[in-house]
């Protein structure tokens, strides 16, 4: 038997919503963290025929998320950093992220800024990064933190 077809996967969640009962809305959420939310209503015309109309709409997700207490202790402190301005300890730090991933939310050029999470031991400026989004500079609650060089992120609660 040959495994089903990425694009037949994604006819399910519209051949559910017209199996619906007016008015209802199905969310699914992928593993690759596309949110499709199907909303199907039903109108009538002047005539006897009901019409079905269905309308798809597709989001990234932010994916996991993790508390601010659970950030490594450096993490901790560039929070602070970030939130009162500065002083930051590498020159790269503040300078613009450009998502070209695509692993964030998609957001005007220039909306992401990345910092150098320290990481003991390390001579250079290692893996670990805090990403965060908005104006002004130092807003703290569209952030993100990944310990991996921008493979994974988890968004940070404040």
């Amino acid at each position: 038997m040959k495994p089903a077809r990425p694009a037949l996967l994604l006819l399910i969640p519209l051949i559910l919503a017209a199996c619906a009962p007016p008015g209802d809305d199905a969310t699914v959420i992928r593993s690759d963290r596309t949110q499709v939310t199907t909303r199907t209503t039903v109108t009538t015309g002047s005539g006897a025929a009901t019409q079905r109309q269905t309308t798809t709409t597709r989001q990234k997700t932010t994916g996991p998320t993790i508390p601010i207490s659970d950030l490594p202790r450096e993490g901790q402190q560039v929070m602070r950093q970030i939130a009162q301005g500065g002083p930051f300890r590498y020159a790269k730090d503040g300078t613009t992220f450009g998502n070209r991933e695509r692993r964030l939310p998609t957001r005007s050029s220039g909306y992401y800024r990345e910092y150098t999470v320290p990481t003991p031991g390390e001579t250079d400026r290692g893996a670990r990064r805090i990403v965060c989004g908005g104006q002004p500079d130092t807003r703290t609650d569209d952030c993100h933190y990944t310990p991996d060089h921008y493979r994974t992120f988890r968004s940070i609660q404040p």
